[in-house]
């Protein structure tokens, strides 16, 4: 029989040492099944039970960094110091026994193509329904502009595109132009040939190329980006959905290069969002892991009302220091340490909340005391602050609770060094960011919860969880990129795909990057 919550409440030193020894021994034998279910839970994995591989914390996933260092190689037994051979391998006296060297392990395999396996070439062939030309605007020579007249058509390639929002023609079309690039002849003697165009690429997106010959057309990239970023689509299912609805058939490589390409068209964005950031009074920022081949990282969000950023970095403080400097407005954080040198800042209450809540519901007397204490007073100022946004409250809100806060300071300042550690760590964070969670005391007007982030971030977490996270910091830098515009458009009331879709068709071109829609533009 399992001891329930409402008996493990009431238990505690003094009351095990009144029990005699027989009713101890019977005590302690159902305690022993409690803990022993208890350390089966935690002990449970995806080997296990039913939990996804995910599960795994980032130091028990194969080829992490936090794997042991010695070599996979060495006996098991012998590493434990059993250096003595067992019986069945001593070796008769007089005898040679065949040395056996074993087998090495294969390499990992890296994951794309592998060296020296044959190519697979495009066998879908496309009846256009345009055909586009392209001349050279001038002589390269003489600078005049050439005859198109005598122009003859060097080479060419044929692209698909994708066409929608027609009211006249509802639904997705694929839309398949040949383009035509043309070599003219000069009376000066020179004959130029026009190329296609080449965009410009981010450093920090290295190994990605922008231009325009290319298969996938602009309006088709943005539907790609939108089903593997919005709708989470693996690389695998994009292209499943590509040939079974619109019968287009696309490499994975292909969908891969897509992506990347689309986050180097947006690239130079990041300022203008930077810059909107900085430029807003109130800020709300938040961290979710994001793993990165054997590595954690974190997506970072910086949300206002106009703008969402995403990065993925370390947890330090650099990234935010970096991001916000210069930035004088509020910022609505958890109470995470990178955050709390910022002096304008405001800590989250629903973070609060739910620790004092745990509190309140633990088995601990001394916690649960404590626990309370918090709850009731926070849930209290939350009532008054709610009313004082209704109209101008008739005692100024920062001296009316002054009561409740010196009691929840005092019982916090007691607690610090409790023996609970639950009960000792809410104390003393209460107390490092006192300021900065009675804040809205002083503002009424604003937030107090970091639901804001929360909310943005939670998309993503999805997509983690579906993908694993990224391989390389070229990947991790493409889901930040595109995830920002994608978030910011739909928070400005535009459609991201449209802005996309023209982004990526300048950048191929070699023209600079548009800006982004503005709200209610």
């Amino acid at each position: 029989m399992h001891l329930s919550e409402h008996s493990l409440r009431q238990l505690d030193r003094a009351y095990l040492d009144a029990l005699d020894e027989a009713a101890l021994r019977g005590l302690s034998a159902k305690l022993l099944d409690d803990l022993k279910e208890a350390r089966d839970r935690l002990n449970q994995g995806p080997s296990n039970s039913s939990r996804p591989p995910s599960s795994r914390a980032p130091w028990e996933r194969k080829g992490g960094a936090w794997e042991s260092d010695a070599s996979p190689d060495v006996d098991a037994d012998a590493a434990e110091g059993d250096l003595e051979p067992k019986p069945a391998e001593v070796k008769p006296a007089g005898t040679q026994a065949a040395e056996t060297t074993p087998a090495k392990a294969p390499p990992a395999r890296k994951p794309g193509k592998q060296p020296g396996a044959p190519g697979i070439g495009r066998t879908q062939v496309f009846q256009a329904h345009a055909e586009r030309p392209h001349y050279p605007a001038v002589c390269a020579g003489c600078g005049r502009p050439p005859d198109p007249a005598v122009a003859v058509a060097y080479t060419g390639f044929q692209a698909v595109d994708l066409h929608w929002d027609d009211p006249a023609r509802p639904g997705l079309t694929l839309w398949v132009v040949d383009h035509r690039y043309y070599e003219t002849p000069c009376a000066c003697g020179h004959r130029t040939r026009a190329e296609p165009g080449h965009g410009v690429v981010d450093p920090l997106l290295a190994g990605i190329e922008l231009g325009e010959w290319r298969l996938v057309g602009p309006g088709l990239a943005a539907l790609i980006v939108a089903l593997a970023y919005r709708f989470r689509l693996s690389r695998a299912r994009i292209r499943e959905f590509l040939g079974e609805w619109l019968g287009l058939k696309l490499s994975i490589g292909t969908i891969h290069q897509t992506l990347h390409e689309a986050s180097a068209a947006v690239a130079p964005a990041e300022e203008e969002l930077v810059q909107a950031v900085l430029a807003s009074e109130l800020l709300h920022a938040d961290e979710t892991p994001w793993p990165e081949h054997d590595q954690t990282l974190w997506l970072w969000v910086f949300r206002s009302l106009t703008v969402t950023l995403y990065y993925v970095a370390g947890r330090g403080k650099e990234l935010v220091e970096n991001v916000l400097d210069g930035f004088t407005g509020w910022l609505m954080s958890d109470g995470w340490a990178s955050y709390r040198h910022y002096p304008r800042r405001l800590r989250c209450w629903a973070h609060l909340i739910r620790k004092a809540r745990g509190l309140a519901q633990s088995c601990h007397h001394e916690a649960r005391a404590f626990g309370r204490i918090v709850l009731d007073t926070l849930e209290a100022l939350m009532a008054a602050g709610y009313a004082a946004r209704e109209g101008p409250p008739s005692v100024d809100l920062p001296t009316q609770p002054a009561p409740l806060l010196a009691t929840l300071r005092a019982a916090c300042e007691r607690r610090q060094g409790s023996p609970h550690p639950k009960t000792h760590a809410l104390a003393v964070e209460l107390l490092n960011d006192w300021e900065a969670i009675f804040q809205v005391l002083a503002h009424p007007e604003l937030p107090l919860t970091n639901n804001a982030a929360e909310r943005a971030l939670r998309h993503w977490v999805i997509l983690r969880k579906l993908s694993l996270g990224t391989r390389t910091p070229v990947g991790s830098r493409v889901v930040a990129l595109l995830a920002s515009i994608i978030d910011t458009c739909r928070q400005r009331g535009h459609t991201p795909w449209r802005y996309l879709e023209r982004a990526i068709a300048d950048r191929r071109a070699g023209l600079p990057l548009a800006p982004l829609p503005q709200p209610g533009g």
